[in-house]
Protein backbone atom coordinates (compact mmCIF):
# COMPACT_ATOMS: atom_id res chain seq x y z
CA UNK A 1 0.00 0.00 0.00
CA UNK A 2 2.89 2.27 1.10
CA UNK A 3 4.72 1.70 -2.53
CA UNK A 4 1.58 2.48 -4.01
CA UNK A 5 0.85 5.81 -2.36
CA UNK A 6 4.62 6.60 -3.45
CA UNK A 7 4.09 5.38 -6.75
CA UNK A 8 1.23 8.03 -7.08
CA UNK A 9 2.44 10.78 -5.38
CA UNK A 10 6.28 10.72 -7.31
CA UNK A 11 4.89 12.79 -10.33
CA UNK A 12 3.97 16.17 -8.12
CA UNK A 13 6.82 15.48 -5.91
CA UNK A 14 9.18 15.70 -9.11
CA UNK A 15 8.92 19.23 -10.31
CA UNK A 16 9.67 20.09 -7.16
CA UNK A 17 13.36 22.79 -7.95
CA UNK A 18 15.95 21.45 -5.84
CA UNK A 19 16.89 20.01 -2.90
CA UNK A 20 15.31 21.11 0.41
CA UNK A 21 17.72 22.37 3.10
CA UNK A 22 19.05 19.21 5.04
CA UNK A 23 17.52 16.67 3.07
CA UNK A 24 14.07 16.75 4.20
CA UNK A 25 11.94 14.77 2.51
CA UNK A 26 8.65 16.91 1.23
CA UNK A 27 5.82 13.58 1.24
CA UNK A 28 5.37 11.52 4.13
CA UNK A 29 4.41 8.37 1.50
CA UNK A 30 7.59 8.64 -0.37
CA UNK A 31 9.82 9.04 2.67
CA UNK A 32 8.06 5.85 4.24
CA UNK A 33 8.33 4.04 1.18
CA UNK A 34 12.47 4.72 0.73
CA UNK A 35 12.75 3.79 4.37
CA UNK A 36 10.95 0.05 4.29
CA UNK A 37 12.64 -0.47 0.83
CA UNK A 38 16.34 0.52 2.72
CA UNK A 39 15.60 -1.68 5.48
CA UNK A 40 14.39 -4.18 3.90
CA UNK A 41 17.73 -3.56 1.49
CA UNK A 42 19.91 -3.78 4.52
CA UNK A 43 18.78 -7.43 5.90
CA UNK A 44 18.94 -9.09 2.69
CA UNK A 45 21.96 -7.46 1.18
CA UNK A 46 23.75 -5.44 3.89
CA UNK A 47 25.35 -2.20 4.02
CA UNK A 48 27.95 -2.80 1.69
CA UNK A 49 26.06 -4.87 -0.96
CA UNK A 50 22.83 -2.78 -1.03
CA UNK A 51 22.68 0.14 -3.95
CA UNK A 52 20.62 3.15 -3.95
CA UNK A 53 19.25 1.99 -7.21
CA UNK A 54 17.91 -0.93 -5.60
CA UNK A 55 16.41 0.70 -3.09
CA UNK A 56 14.62 2.95 -5.67
CA UNK A 57 13.30 0.64 -7.62
CA UNK A 58 11.61 -1.31 -4.39
CA UNK A 59 9.92 1.95 -3.31
CA UNK A 60 8.72 2.29 -6.87
CA UNK A 61 10.37 5.90 -7.33
CA UNK A 62 13.50 7.32 -9.14
CA UNK A 63 17.20 8.09 -7.99
CA UNK A 64 16.43 12.03 -8.30
CA UNK A 65 13.79 11.64 -6.09
CA UNK A 66 15.83 9.87 -3.22
CA UNK A 67 18.52 11.83 -3.77
CA UNK A 68 16.49 14.79 -3.22
CA UNK A 69 16.13 13.12 0.01
CA UNK A 70 19.62 11.85 1.13
CA UNK A 71 22.61 12.80 -0.53
CA UNK A 72 24.14 9.45 0.49
CA UNK A 73 23.45 6.16 1.58
CA UNK A 74 25.25 6.62 4.91
CA UNK A 75 22.70 9.09 5.28
CA UNK A 76 19.29 7.64 4.57
CA UNK A 77 20.80 4.44 6.60
CA UNK A 78 21.02 6.21 9.40
CA UNK A 79 17.29 7.77 9.15
CA UNK A 80 16.31 4.31 8.22
CA UNK A 81 18.20 2.60 11.49
CA UNK A 82 16.35 6.07 13.55
CA UNK A 83 13.41 5.02 12.59
CA UNK A 84 13.15 1.74 13.83
CA UNK A 85 15.18 2.92 17.52
CA UNK A 86 12.44 5.66 17.56
CA UNK A 87 9.48 2.66 17.58
CA UNK A 88 11.52 0.62 20.02
CA UNK A 89 11.93 3.53 22.56
CA UNK A 90 8.78 2.51 24.36
CA UNK A 91 10.05 -0.65 25.34
CA UNK A 92 12.64 0.55 27.54
CA UNK A 93 10.70 1.92 30.22
CA UNK A 94 9.45 -0.27 32.41
CA UNK A 95 6.57 0.06 35.32
CA UNK A 96 7.98 -1.94 38.24
CA UNK A 97 4.82 -0.84 40.72
CA UNK A 98 2.56 -3.69 39.64
CA UNK A 99 5.07 -6.40 39.58
CA UNK A 100 7.07 -8.83 42.25
CA UNK A 101 10.37 -8.67 41.76
CA UNK A 102 11.43 -11.99 40.11
CA UNK A 103 8.50 -11.05 37.46
CA UNK A 104 9.90 -7.54 37.01
CA UNK A 105 13.68 -9.32 35.90
CA UNK A 106 11.79 -11.54 33.78
CA UNK A 107 10.18 -9.31 31.50
CA UNK A 108 13.18 -6.83 31.48
CA UNK A 109 15.42 -10.01 30.17
CA UNK A 110 12.59 -10.17 27.50
CA UNK A 111 13.02 -6.97 26.39
CA UNK A 112 16.49 -7.12 25.93
CA UNK A 113 15.97 -9.29 23.60
CA UNK A 114 17.22 -7.66 19.81
CA UNK A 115 14.24 -9.64 18.29
CA UNK A 116 11.90 -8.46 20.89
CA UNK A 117 10.86 -5.44 18.21
CA UNK A 118 12.12 -6.43 14.91
CA UNK A 119 12.64 -10.04 13.71
CA UNK A 120 15.27 -9.59 11.41
CA UNK A 121 17.24 -7.53 14.47
CA UNK A 122 19.60 -10.32 14.66
CA UNK A 123 20.71 -10.42 11.04
CA UNK A 124 20.96 -6.92 11.21
CA UNK A 125 23.38 -6.77 14.20
CA UNK A 126 25.59 -9.03 12.35
CA UNK A 127 25.99 -6.87 9.38
CA UNK A 128 26.51 -4.34 11.23
CA UNK A 129 29.90 -6.20 13.12
CA UNK A 130 30.93 -7.31 9.60
CA UNK A 131 30.95 -3.50 8.90
CA UNK A 132 33.01 -2.85 11.63
CA UNK A 133 36.31 -2.32 9.80
CA UNK A 134 34.84 -0.24 6.79
CA UNK A 135 31.93 1.36 8.19
CA UNK A 136 32.73 1.42 12.13
CA UNK A 137 30.21 4.25 12.62
CA UNK A 138 26.97 2.40 11.91
CA UNK A 139 28.40 -0.19 14.72
CA UNK A 140 28.61 2.90 16.77
CA UNK A 141 24.96 3.76 16.44
CA UNK A 142 23.89 0.60 16.54
CA UNK A 143 25.73 0.14 20.17
CA UNK A 144 24.63 3.82 21.26
CA UNK A 145 20.83 3.32 20.33
CA UNK A 146 19.89 -0.38 20.33
CA UNK A 147 22.44 -2.16 22.49
CA UNK A 148 23.09 0.44 25.30
CA UNK A 149 19.25 0.77 25.97
CA UNK A 150 18.42 -2.48 26.11
CA UNK A 151 21.50 -3.43 28.40
CA UNK A 152 20.63 -0.14 30.60
CA UNK A 153 16.90 -1.41 31.20
CA UNK A 154 18.37 -4.85 32.96
CA UNK A 155 21.02 -2.50 35.15
CA UNK A 156 18.32 -0.15 36.39
CA UNK A 157 15.38 -2.86 36.84
CA UNK A 158 18.06 -4.43 39.24
CA UNK A 159 18.78 -1.02 40.90
CA UNK A 160 14.85 -0.44 41.77
CA UNK A 161 15.38 -4.24 42.54
CA UNK A 162 17.83 -3.56 45.15
CA UNK A 163 15.74 -0.18 46.25
CA UNK A 164 13.25 -2.46 47.19
CA UNK A 165 15.43 -4.84 49.23
CA UNK A 166 14.51 -7.43 46.75
CA UNK A 167 18.29 -8.45 45.36
CA UNK A 168 21.85 -8.14 46.93
CA UNK A 169 23.45 -4.87 46.88
CA UNK A 170 26.62 -6.10 46.15
CA UNK A 171 25.65 -7.80 42.92
CA UNK A 172 27.61 -6.59 39.68
CA UNK A 173 24.78 -5.25 37.55
CA UNK A 174 26.94 -4.35 34.14
CA UNK A 175 28.03 -8.27 34.05
CA UNK A 176 24.56 -9.75 34.96
CA UNK A 177 23.12 -7.87 32.24
CA UNK A 178 25.57 -7.97 29.88
CA UNK A 179 25.30 -11.84 29.78
CA UNK A 180 21.49 -12.08 29.68
CA UNK A 181 21.83 -10.20 26.50
CA UNK A 182 24.62 -12.22 25.74
CA UNK A 183 22.30 -15.28 26.04
CA UNK A 184 20.42 -14.35 23.27
CA UNK A 185 22.99 -14.62 20.62
CA UNK A 186 24.16 -17.32 22.17
CA UNK A 187 20.85 -19.22 21.08
CA UNK A 188 20.49 -17.67 17.78
CA UNK A 189 23.83 -19.52 16.82
CA UNK A 190 22.75 -22.80 18.24
CA UNK A 191 19.40 -22.48 16.31
CA UNK A 192 17.55 -22.76 19.38
CA UNK A 193 13.68 -20.83 20.24
CA UNK A 194 14.46 -18.07 22.81
CA UNK A 195 11.05 -18.21 23.86
CA UNK A 196 11.24 -19.25 26.84
CA UNK A 197 15.02 -17.77 27.70
CA UNK A 198 13.41 -14.82 30.21
CA UNK A 199 12.03 -17.15 32.57
CA UNK A 200 14.98 -20.15 31.99
CA UNK A 201 17.74 -17.16 32.44
CA UNK A 202 15.82 -15.65 35.59
CA UNK A 203 15.65 -18.97 36.92
CA UNK A 204 19.09 -19.18 36.98
CA UNK A 205 20.13 -16.19 37.98
CA UNK A 206 17.21 -15.76 40.64
CA UNK A 207 18.49 -17.97 43.70
CA UNK A 208 22.17 -16.02 43.54
CA UNK A 209 21.21 -12.50 43.49
CA UNK A 210 17.77 -12.74 45.40
CA UNK A 211 17.69 -11.71 48.92
CA UNK A 212 15.39 -14.06 51.54
CA UNK A 213 12.16 -12.86 52.36
CA UNK A 214 11.84 -12.83 56.11
CA UNK A 215 9.36 -15.81 55.89
CA UNK A 216 11.76 -17.37 54.00
CA UNK A 217 15.00 -16.74 56.31
CA UNK A 218 12.12 -18.08 59.59
CA UNK A 219 11.89 -21.53 57.72
CA UNK A 220 15.75 -21.65 56.76
CA UNK A 221 16.19 -20.83 60.53
CA UNK A 222 13.50 -23.54 61.29
CA UNK A 223 15.01 -26.19 59.05
CA UNK A 224 18.19 -25.62 60.72
CA UNK A 225 17.32 -26.38 63.99
CA UNK A 226 15.05 -29.50 63.47
CA UNK A 227 18.19 -31.13 61.68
Amino acid sequence: MVRARAASNEHADSGSDGPRTGGRPRDAALDEAIIQATRDRLVRDGYSQMTIGDIAADANVSRPTLYRRWSTKFELVVDALDYGFRQERDTYALDLSRMEPREALVEAVRRLDPAYFNPNAMVLMGNFASEAIHTPELLEILRRQAVEPRVMLVENVLSQLQERGAVHDEIDKHTIATMCFGGYFGAFYRGENTKEMPETVVATLWPLIAKKTAAERRRSATDKRTR
